[in-house]
């Protein structure tokens, strides 16, 4: 019996050496291996912090950055990335890297390189991330082969006939809107009223998405709404704390509320997905939505080719979840910034609402009339340029890759400063921190010089399949905004971007609206 005491022993204790070698190993040994091989290829970054990186400078700087309200005219872009602008400033524009606890990251500006790692998804890919699960994964997660499976489904939800259809929905959440606005305020002819239009604009898009892809309204989804938003807070307050294996397990009060919250939106899903499913099967017709059309693209692809080839019932669910959070994101915070534009740069208001009259009048507005907006498409796509909702993109590799002229070794994340770019003056001329529409009035490309240089949705094979959605349904809560109101930034806007998955305001975004005369 003592013998098999002692063995038991010496296997627990060989188990116990082996994990804390693999911890030692993964937070110490090949952060430096990487590091060294960083340094000699010129990068710079601070020396590795044990276990935590640059965390303790990044949660200082964003606090700082984070505690009070910056001028219009002053740059954002400390305010929202504060230690990786200052490295990048400190590098002189010199490849450099941070610290993501153990791991280290790289940023790349060059385009040309920019242009490479978004066009090879096969060999850059979305770094695993065991915390973003807990938002939505979906095709903006998956890489290689279940990507591209998940991509040729979903593709035929986003065809451009499909996006005609949807407009009615998107009228329909903003009337709701305007009729709200309407009951809310209630002014007397020719007087003004203040609004603070974010939580508007957040309920307006998750209507539409809840429209056109569930094919129910807002007050429907509006639980869905509320967890993924309180879910993505929790996120970005996770993301900022420090690296410790295994941390996510322990029960602590974040943990188990984001656990809870990922199961209650799961079973909300689950109800839609399945009530819909038992309505085809029923024979009843279709809804023409986004769920719809993604589970008919899914069974077709089942029956022509087996299981393997199709969506588990968990993938439809984690897609449906992804069509929720990044539909509602993008373009909530799209319109909230090109209001809060247009309300500064009031000539550029003017000429989009004329261009509106002349285009629209007060109709309803169709497909070929909002195709036809040139004025408001470069103004939305100016807002993109100054305020992309995802500031950053990041890619990883898994093993030693050639980039240009330096030598990425395996374990090295990849950080593509979109908003770096955006501002950059060498790029877009020396009003790039300034608000110019005109910069688009021959095109993306032509404003570009066809360089790698603007990516509000990505680039290359993984371009955001929902990018014209977003368009298409910008152009038409503003179209009909500027048919109905004028606006003004309040006295008590405080400009304050900052990053919560997206790009948005911190203390809301107070206009003063006007209602137009006929």
């Amino acid at each position: 019996m003592e013998m098999l005491y002692n063995f038991l022993a010496l296997i627990f204790a060989v188990l116990i050496s082996v994990y804390i070698w693999k911890v030692l190993n993964m937070v110490w040994f090949i952060p430096k291996k990487l590091e060294k091989s960083l340094r000699q290829q010129g990068f710079k970054g601070n020396p590795y912090k044990f276990l935590f990186g640059d965390f303790k400078e990044m949660t200082t700087g964003s606090k700082e950055a984070l505690s009070k309200p910056i001028g219009f005219s002053a740059d954002f872009v400390p305010r929202i990335i504060p230690f990786i602008h200052n490295t990048v400033t400190n590098s002189n524009g010199q490849n450099c890297f941070i610290w993501l606890g153990p791991y280290p990251a790289v940023l790349i500006s060059d385009p040309e390189n920019i242009r490479e790692i978004l066009s090879k998804s096969y060999i850059f890919q979305k770094p695993y991330n065991p915390l973003g699960k807990m938002l939505a994964q979906g095709l903006a997660t998956y890489d290689t082969d279940k990507w591209a499976k998940h991509r040729r489904l979903i593709n035929p939800a986003f065809q451009m006939d499909k996006i005609k259809n949807m407009l009615p929905s998107f009228y329909a959440s903003c009337c709701d809107m305007l009729s709200t606005w309407e009951n809310v305020t209630i002014p007397s002819e020719g007087q003004s009223f203040e609004l603070d239009v974010w939580p508007y604009l957040q309920t307006l898009t998750s209507d539409a998405i809840s429209r056109t892809a569930f094919g129910s309204s807002y007050e429907e989804g509006r639980k869905i709404f509320e967890l993924q938003k309180e879910q993505a807070s929790l996120l970005m307050k996770s993301f900022l704390s420090v690296f410790i294996p295994g941390w996510r397990f322990v029960p602590t009060k974040t943990n188990t509320r984001m656990k809870k919250i990922l199961k209650d939106v799961n079973l909300l899903v689950l109800g839609i997905i399945k009530k819909r499913m038992k309505a085809i099967e029923e024979g009843e017709a279709s809804n023409d939505d986004l769920l719809d059309t993604l589970l008919e693209s899914n069974f077709k692809e089942i029956k022509q080719h087996g299981n393997k080839f199709g969506m588990s019932l968990e993938d439809v669910i984690e897609e449906c979840k992804l069509f929720y959070t990044a539909g509602q994101e993008t373009t909530s915070v799209l319109l909230v910034w090109t209001m809060i534009l247009l309300s500064k740069h009031l000539d550029w208001q003017a000429r989009a609402r004329e261009e509106v009259r002349q285009v629209i009048g007060s109709r309803k507005p169709d497909f070929q009339e909002l195709n036809n907006l040139k004025i408001v498409t470069m103004i939305l796509h100016e807002v993109l340029r100054l305020y992309p909702p995802g500031p950053l993109l990041s890619r990883s590799i898994h093993k030693e890759t050639e980039l240009g002229d330096i030598t990425l070794p395996a374990g090295v994340q990849i950080i593509l400063p979109a908003i770096l770019l955006h501002h950059d003056c060498n790029i877009w001329g020396d009003d790039a921190k300034e608000f110019n529409p005109e910069r688009f009035s021959e095109g993306v490309l032509k404003a570009t010089k066809g360089q790698s240089t603007y990516f509000p949705f990505g680039l290359g094979p993984r371009v955001c399949l929902g990018q014209n959605f977003a368009m298409f349904e910008a152009k038409m809560a503003l179209a009909m905004i500027l048919q109905n109101y004028t606006f003004e930034l309040s006295p008590s806007y405080s400009h304050a971007p900052r990053t919560v998955i997206t790009l948005q305001p911190q203390h809301g975004a107070h206009l003063i609206f006007r209602k137009c005369s006929d």
